[in-house]
């Protein structure tokens, strides 16, 4: 493992700071918070989220309620500027092409481009995904780190130091400093994967070059795989994945991080490495490597994934903190607002089981079908609420 060398606290020290801090630190009272009307983990009473802004760019509906405040659970949506991400995945299939960058324009500017407005975007996100000179030995060789999610808040961070014009509140600049970052954020990203293999996996790395006429999606993989090869359907995929990730309504914990921050004047490098930070959590995006441990844990731990049986009583010990990591969750079930179902699963998983067969993950990919299908109906048993939860 690859850290700096930095003073460390002797035990006896940290025990004597744990200590005063446990005692003079006491837990506040959960009635002090009802009392003042405090909403603890940003949840109502009825275990749906709570409404913390208004915006347009974005709807996320996984809920009706009656008259008199009962929550009624329905099939999710999530809208992007009033076109449903069914109708968008729907049209990237139909006609076989890359969306993610028509769904970048239609986030920033309320409709999707016309022809040439497309080109023209693509051609401009393609110029900017090499990152300054010097910036990727400095930020990223220079200074590993086996989180590529932190990795990549720093480096997004690290880019005030190369614009002259940061702290530039204007639109120009904002909308500037907003379309190189959604540029260099994949090359970003890929470097820190390639230097956590060379310095974490002790694995090869390498670094290619973007190469001209790909979209996003395209773009990651070829710098991705020591190969540069990828097949259509793979890329396709990818792109999928990045359209029903693009926006998530005003409230979520990243979006609303980056909103508090702006809120302050603070310049864009500030406000969206704050975001990242919070989509690295493991109760937020960062939710997604736990699903990934949890699968692992599961498969070694269940002899006949195929017996409901068994994999339903494992999924009973995760809930009772007898089994798993100790935090009596099921990565990957249960949401804020989704209640019947997540657009973006549903979306997904009709076009990763055929992925997943040809690639030899029927089995991971079977496994989390059946905990998707066994784990709202266990989680009702153990935990005697109304609230419903999906993938």
């Amino acid at each position: 493992m690859y850290y700096p060398d930095v003073p460390a606290l002797e035990p006896e020290e940290l025990d004597l700071l744990c200590h005063e801090y446990l005692e003079h630190n006491a837990h506040l009272d959960p009635a002090l918070a009802d009392r003042l009307g405090v909403k603890r983990g940003l949840r109502n009473p009825d275990g749906t989220g709570v409404l913390a802004g208004i915006t347009n760019v974005s709807s996320v509906i996984g809920y009706d309620k009656t008259p008199d405040g009962a929550v009624v659970p329905i099939p999710g949506r999530l809208v992007y500027r009033g076109i449903d991400i069914d109708t968008l995945a729907a049209e990237a299939d139909n006609h076989d092409r890359f969306l993610f960058e028509e769904v970048v324009w239609l986030l920033l500017f309320g409709a999707l481009p016309d022809r040439e407005q497309h080109a023209r975007f693509c051609k401009l996100l393609e110029h900017h995904r090499e990152l300054p000179r010097g910036f990727a030995d400095d930020m990223i060789l220079n200074s590993p780190s086996p989180s590529i999610m932190n990795k990549m808040a720093r480096s997004v961070l690290a880019m005030y130091s190369y614009d002259e014009h940061a702290e530039d509140l204007s639109l120009p600049n904002i909308l500037r400093q907003s379309v190189n970052l959604i540029a260099e954020l994949p090359t970003m990203m890929v470097n820190a994967y390639q230097i956590k293999r060379r310095v974490y996996d002790r694995s090869s790395m390498y670094f290619h070059l973007p190469t001209e006429g790909q979209s996003t999606a395209e773009h990651i993989l070829s710098t991705y795989r020591a190969d540069q090869k990828f097949t259509h359907e793979e890329a396709r995929l990818l792109d999928l994945c990045l359209l029903v990730h693009a926006d998530h309504g005003g409230g979520n914990c990243s979006t609303f991080t980056c909103r508090v921050l702006s809120s302050s004047g603070t310049d864009t490098y500030a406000a969206i490495s704050a975001a990242i930070g919070a989509l690295k959590g493991p109760k937020h995006g960062g939710a997604n490597l736990k699903v990934m441990h949890q699968l692992d844990y599961i498969l070694e731990h269940v002899e006949n994934p195929a017996d409901d049986g068994e994999v339903r009583e494992f999924l009973r010990k995760i809930l009772r903190k007898e089994a798993g990591d100790g935090s009596g969750l099921i990565y990957g079930m249960g949401h804020a607002v989704y209640t019947v179902s997540d657009p973006r699963a549903q979306i997904l998983k009709n076009h990763a089981r055929r992925m997943a067969y040809e690639k030899g993950y029927d089995e991971e990919f079977e496994m989390l079908c059946s905990i998707e299908r066994l784990a709202p109906q266990i989680f009702a048993e153990e935990k005697h609420g109304p609230k419903k939860v999906c993938a």
